[in-house]
């Protein structure tokens, strides 16, 4: 059974940083994307950045880059997000999602298979 557990949210002030950890397992975890996406209320879910676990390439969305990174360690099977300079518009909710990789890019939100459950990120002004 696939599962993935994620961690690391909190509530922090505008300007600091987070770390999130998302730990896979049940899953065939070294060919496949590995995605971080996240919710806020009333929007839709949007992409954040997603890993290609047997290459290590990744790929942001554009208004997180240069402040966050994604990263992970495949003898764990856990991707991690490191979220710097963070702001109020970054609150939501922080899903990690996985979906196997056939090539190219990483797909997006409706692509992935598996999701976790989520951890809360509250950026206070």
């Amino acid at each position: 059974q696939v599962k993935l557990v994620e961690s690391g949210g909190g509530s922090v002030q505008a300007g600091g940083s987070l770390r999130l950890s998302c730990a896979a397992s049940g899953y065939t975890y070294r060919w496949c994307c590995m995605g971080w996406f996240r919710q806020a209320p009333g929007k839709e879910r949007e992409r954040v950045a997603d890993i290609i676990t047997d290459s290590g390439r990744t790929g942001y969305a554009d208004s997180v880059k240069g402040r966050f990174t994604i990263s992970q360690d495949n003898a764990k099977n856990t991707v991690y997000l490191q979220m710097n300079s963070l702001n109020p518009e970054d609150t939501a909710m922080y899903y990690c999602a996985a979906a196997p990789w056939y090539g190219g890019d990483c797909p997006r939100v409706q692509g992935y298979n598996y999701w976790g459950q989520g951890t809360q990120v509250t950026v206070s002004s």
